[in-house]
């Protein structure tokens, strides 16, 4: 586990949980929390109503309009979600929620009228709107937290929604199920509670700080079709936010397909009834909610791409793991939960499910983060509208593969093996399409599972525009560990030999690294790697660079070279020093003679990063620069 130590004025480390408290967050996360709650809410209490009551209202069959329910909820976010990303980037966003919290206060009022009369069409013509409602919020959700969050805050805040998404369903699910079967009267309970939620969420809207239109300008298009189809060809200009959100649909692809197969899964297998049922849901949406808040920890308040292979990774091992747990299980009666929990083989059931969520949230929480740091902001809801549209699509896909696959006669534990592999295969066919997630990943298993990284002064490193950091060169894995604490991504220029290192090399490329050589070994190399980091100054990235020009043989500051003061000539950008600690005679390191150093200092030895304040491109010497190192390393080698 790494550190990052960054405390504030009263020496407390951020966290995530302390935008509970601020105006800029907390009400919108109620306000989200608080609508996914009561989506679920409606929709299992009309599920549980059709399910047992369709015989006294309607000649249709109960099962027939149970699934019908799911396609008409979801149908809308296929039809509407670009029309719900032109919405959130033309208008001003709280605007727009509470317009929305309004509605859902109607629709509830109508779903209660459903109840009262025992319309089934009544019913589900407002689970249609409230499907609408739902499509023209997402868009919203998403896009706003880029308004009022600062880069290093995503990660966290993505993960607070995720979590406090999945929980409010888990309630909403929970609660609706509960209270339209209690009695004679619980019909008009459920809708009742649905207009109360719905109020409350509008109450609790008002306080979200005014977000201002990103595009206001905007050209509304009021034709869906061709809407869809332009949010979907302006995604894919981005490759990797593309790939992105093919990455987050798949995880609601696999995440529906598992959900819906519960109920079988319980009954057949476990031997469980209703409870069951719920008791799997629940531990599922732990898991999902301790991953999502995991990853700000694991990331140290960064979108830490690294994070997606280790959760791919995690839902295919634990996927695999659960048909290994459900071979051989068999239900000759259906018992409630205490019959569950009795049987130790249920108990790697319940693990394998909470570590797939778990490991989900792993892998969406960074995923969302990227496509909400890469999207321009003038139309991110657009981006994010044209990722609603794919996750409907992959969602509608999951049911339509599972049914074929059980008409061919696959077991539900046979359809957790299939969609484990398959989960296997769409994370290796994204990984090589877009390396820098597997760059990333091997970046983080390093800087997480061999050292303990206490980082500092990072804040001096500008959040956009030019700069340079110049560090002390201790070991070979010197780039892999600052690129790994610093949050925006650093162009290292290193010496060709270390560049092309096996493994390493493949790090390093995929940073997009810029080997360089002495003018005496290869002088075209030299002036090709002076010029491409100068144009990385000009296009304002963050370059690094080392001045020693060579790794220390004794862990003392070597001489600095005058290299950068040649690229600052080209294009002058501020230098921020920075000094590695503690990296000295760990195994990446090398002695005096040339040979690497054997000593190894153990898993999670502690290692320090420390950056002072940026130094101005003339007054950036070689002489002020290794004095200003000097000071920030101090006498840790």
């Amino acid at each position: 586990m790494s550190e990052h130590v960054n405390p504030g004025p009263a020496g407390h480390e951020p966290s995530q949980f302390d935008l509970m408290r601020e105006r800029r967050f907390a009400p919108f996360f109620w306000t989200q929390f608080l609508g996914a709650a009561n989506d679920n809410v409606y929709k299992n209490a009309l599920v549980i109503f059709v399910a047992f009551q369709a015989a006294s209202m309607t000649s249709a069959d109960p099962d027939t309009l149970v699934n019908l329910a799911g396609a008409v909820f979801i149908a809308p976010f296929m039809l509407l979600s670009a029309t719900g990303g032109q919405l959130a980037d033309k208008f001003e966003k709280s605007r727009v929620i509470r317009a929305l919290k309004v509605s859902e206060i109607a629709i509830m009022a109508m779903g209660l009228a459903g109840f009262l009369m025992r319309d089934v069409a009544v019913l589900f013509a407002a689970l249609a709107l409230m499907g609408v409602q739902s499509t023209l919020f997402g868009p919203v959700k998403y896009a706003i937290l880029p308004q009022h969050l600062k880069p290093e805050e995503l990660v966290g805040g993505n993960g607070l929604v995720e979590m406090g998404t999945f929980v409010a369903i888990l309630l909403g699910t929970i609660a609706g199920g509960l209270i339209v079967g209690a009695g004679p009267d619980g019909p008009l309970w459920a809708g009742s509670l649905a207009i109360a939620i719905a109020v409350a969420g509008w109450l609790v809207s008002r306080d979200i700080p005014v977000t201002p239109a990103v595009d206001p300008g905007l050209v509304f298009n009021w034709n869906p079709f061709t809407e869809t189809w332009c949010n979907l060809v302006l995604s894919s200009g981005n490759r990797v936010v593309w790939l992105s959100m093919i990455g987050i649909s798949w995880f609601w692809f696999y995440g529906a397909l598992f959900l819906a197969q519960f109920a079988g899964f319980s009954r057949d297998h476990l031997g469980g009834n209703e409870t069951v049922v719920t008791a799997l849901l629940a531990v599922f949406s732990v898991g999902i909610g301790a991953g999502s808040l995991l990853c700000e920890r694991l990331s140290r308040r960064r979108v830490e791409l690294g994070l997606v292979p280790f959760g791919s990774i995690g839902l295919t091992l634990f996927a695999v793991d659960l048909w290994l747990a459900s071979r051989g299980l068999s239900a000759p009666s259906v018992a409630g939960l205490e019959a569950f929990v009795a049987k130790p083989a249920h108990w790697r059931v319940a693990f394998d499910l909470v570590m797939i969520g778990v490991f989900g949230g792993f892998y969406i929480v960074p995923l969302y983060a990227l496509i909400q740091e890469r999207s321009a902001p003038s139309h991110r809801s657009r981006i994010i509208a044209a990722n609603n549209i794919l996750n409907a699509v992959f969602m509608v896909a999951a049911a339509l593969i599972a049914i074929l696959l059980l008409e061919a006669g696959l077991t539900v534990p046979d359809l957790f093996l299939v969609t484990g592999l398959m989960n296997a295969a769409v994370a290796l066919f994204i990984y090589r399409l877009v390396p820098e997630f597997l760059m990333r990943f091997l970046a983080w298993i390093l800087i997480n599972a061999v050292y303990r990284v206490r980082a500092e002064g990072l804040g001096h490193i500008p959040d956009d525009g030019p700069c340079v950091v110049a560090c002390n060169h201790v070991s070979y894995v010197d780039a892999v560990a600052i690129a790994a604490c610093v949050r925006r991504p650093v162009r290292f220029v290193m010496d060709h030999r270390i560049f092309a290192i096996p493994l390493l090399s493949f790090i390093f490329r995929t940073m997009g690294a810029i080997p360089i050589a002495s003018a005496r070994e290869d002088p075209a190399l030299k002036e090709r790697a002076f010029a491409e980091a100068a144009a990385v100054l000009a296009r304002g990235e963050v370059l690094g660079i080392f001045p020693e020009g060579r790794l220390t043989p004794d862990g003392e500051l070597g001489i600095f070279r005058p290299g950068l003061s040649d690229i600052l000539e080209r294009t002058p950008a501020p230098v921020v020093p920075m000094a590695l600690k503690g990296l000295w005679g760990s195994f990446f390191s090398r002695a005096a003679n040339g040979r690497v150093m054997r000593r190894f200092r153990g898993v999670f030895s502690r290692i320090g990063l420390a950056a002072g304040a940026p130094i101005a491109p003339r007054a950036a010497t070689p002489e002020r620069l290794r004095a200003e190192i000097a000071a920030l390393r101090g006498n840790e080698r």
